[in-house]
């Protein structure tokens, strides 16, 4: 069963700004989720050079939904590449890292704390493994999604915030484009990132694949 804040406690990180934390994250100069175990004879789909995000994101129009309140995040689906899983808050690893969910359970996202949850103003993140020791895991196929593709997220308030994918792409980790990535557009948007590119048994993957995503409807 996934956790659940007490009242107080949900006010507190309602209340918090969101960058204090990310910026731990992009201070560090490193990117995320670095288990993977890259040990499979065909590794994960990498984004093709053209679902490179479009310059800057597209801001709020008279049809773009408005942001939603605070809610905890109950379950992420993305249909173009059959993921549909439960999702828990993770938050930084003891070396300032975002953290990941457990990676024995395949099939679990994580929310991360620090940030705006999805659908509020400002730039939500969504992480989840590549692999494990036993196969692929919740976000093995990210890399092959395309710009049009969409990310529903289940929300606490029976809410679901549906995300349209506008860019998907893979970046080194020791150069990744934290503020970029991270970066508040003014508008609701989220952000799925999982392990990718070159794999190696010493250091892992290379690089994180990552989805760009804005939010274009609201049921």
């Amino acid at each position: 069963m996934l956790s659940s804040w007490p009242a107080n406690e949900r006010e507190q990180r309602r209340r918090r700004a969101p960058w204090g934390v990310i910026a731990l994250v992009l201070l560090s100069g490193l990117a995320l989720i670095r288990n993977g175990s890259g040990e499979f004879d065909e590794g994960p789909p990498q984004p093709a050079a053209q679902a490179a995000a479009d310059g800057a994101p597209v801001r709020a129009t008279g049809d773009t939904p408005g942001p939603l309140p605070y809610s905890e995040v109950d379950r992420v689906r993305i249909p173009a590449i059959s993921v549909d899983a439960p999702a828990m808050p993770v938050g930084l690893d003891f070396e300032g890292w975002v953290d990941a969910p457990p990676p024995e359970d395949p099939n679990l996202a994580g929310w991360f704390t620090g940030a705006v949850t999805p659908g509020e103003k400002g730039t939500a993140v969504v992480v989840g493994h590549v692999d494990n020791h036993q196969g692929p895991a919740v976000f093995y196929g990210l890399g092959a999604l395309k710009k049009g593709n969409r990310v529903e997220v289940l929300r606490r308030d029976g809410r679901t915030a549906v995300f349209e994918v506008y860019g998907i792409e893979v970046f080194e980790k020791a150069a990744f484009p934290g503020s970029r990535v991270y970066g508040n557009t003014g508008t609701p948007e989220l952000r799925v990132i999982t392990c990718g590119g070159a794999f190696s048994k010493a250091g892992g993957y290379a690089g994180n694949v990552v989805v760009f995503a804005r939010l274009t409807e609201v049921r």
